[in-house]
């Protein structure tokens, strides 16, 4: 029997919830050897220190690989990545390497498997986020991969566009769908106990990440004023480790200060997380859990600002302008019975049947095929 060694690396709460059940059946298939590599802000204790919800879902993992203290900013990070993630590739080398999305972490660790002549298999290329800088570190990644994975047929397209050769570009769906479809979800009386925030009145769930494009945190306040006049409790989540987010994390919390209807939380964890978004009246922010798990769950999004512009977006999402007077609009409409209804009767093109599953087994005729690194760009007839 062969045994591959495929590693998998996840550097946030957002894209470990993701990886999970792709991790599992990894670490499940006697073929194959779970290389679990942790970086970014799992290990940031401000951020919740999520490497803890890692170990308690019983994942070994192989290495814990600090980018964050004592840097500066995202290139200190990213020269600690590709240095630290390069010493992991050369001495224990896996036949393919796993990484999800468009951070700049992400850019710098495909790099250094890029370097070590590690083939990287790719999940969610081929999507835009014009309110980013991961927009251009998405398809650097794509094109030191060997093999993708988008979550939707237009984003194939894009893929091959950008001259990959089709037959190692699988539409695979979104995992968060699955992770929607699957995890067992927490009664609104757990989550209470749990969470200290009462889930028997209606409520949003909030997430505002930095738009990395300008200083990143500029739009927080607006963002936060409208949910002032909204007057709902709100459930918040932390913003990420992108610059800015300390700043965004800062305010936030400072708003929260003193008030038991708003709470802010660094990490629920994947399986609470769900569990609030299925109980919420509508997913506020600019997550890009507002364009996916939301729409699944058939709960009513509004995405504010650039952030996630140029992403496909289900019809029960509303996108709107950063300013106060455009998010209270927004959010008005969505919690409105009738728009509601809508959503909950929404289609979902990311939904093809379990992504992860398609996904383990793509890998895994790959690798008995002997897939290289190297490729051929492909040229289309114009």
């Amino acid at each position: 029997m062969s045994h591959y060694t495929v590693a998998v690396a996840t550097s946030t709460r957002a894209d470990y919830g993701l990886l999970r059940p792709l991790i599992r059946r990894i670490q499940e298939d006697p073929e194959l050897r779970l290389q679990l590599l942790v970086t970014g802000s799992h290990l940031m204790p401000e951020l919740g220190y999520t490497l803890k919800e890692i170990e308690a879902d019983g994942f070994p993992v192989f290495a814990k690989v600090d980018i964050m203290s004592g840097r500066s900013g995202e290139t200190g990070a990213m020269a600690a990545a590709l240095s630290g993630f390069g010493e992991i590739f050369l001495s224990h080398p896996p036949e393919m390497l796993v990484v999800l999305g468009d951070r700049y972490e992400m850019f710098a660790i495909a790099a250094a498997a890029a370097a070590c002549r590690v083939p990287v298999a790719h999940i969610s290329g081929g999507e835009t986020t014009r309110g980013a800088r991961d927009e251009f570190y998405r398809h650097c990644i794509t094109k030191m991969s060997a093999l993708h994975f988008p979550a939707a047929e237009f984003y194939r397209h894009r893929i091959i566009q950008m001259g990959e050769q089709p037959s190692r570009v699988i539409t695979a769906g979104a995992l968060g769908v699955e992770n929607v479809q699957n995890i067992v979800p927490v009664s609104p009386e757990e989550l209470s106990k749990k969470l200290d925030f009462s889930f028997k009145s209606d409520f949003l769930l909030a997430t505002y990440h930095p738009e990395t494009l300008g200083s990143g945190a500029e739009g927080v306040g607006d963002f936060l004023d409208a949910l002032q006049d909204v007057g709902l409790p709100v459930l918040f989540t932390k913003a990420n480790a992108d610059q800015g987010g300390d700043l965004v994390n800062a305010e936030i919390e400072r708003r929260c200060s003193g008030r038991r209807d708003w709470k802010l939380f660094s990490s629920l964890g994947v399986v609470n997380y769900l569990s609030a978004l299925r109980l919420c009246l509508a997913m506020v922010g600019n997550s890009s859990s507002g364009l996916t798990e939301a729409p699944a769950l058939g709960v009513p999004s509004v995405n504010v600002g650039r952030r996630q512009e140029g992403r496909y977006a289900c019809s029960s999402v509303i996108s709107c302008g950063g300013s106060r007077e455009e998010i209270v609009k927004a959010i008005k409409r969505a919690v409105s019975p009738e728009f509601r209804a809508f959503a909950r009767a929404a289609d979902n093109p990311f939904d093809l049947g379990g992504a992860s599953g398609i996904i383990h087994r793509e890998i895994k005729a790959a690798l008995a095929a002997g897939i290289s690194p190297l490729k051929e760009f492909y040229d289309i007839d114009f």
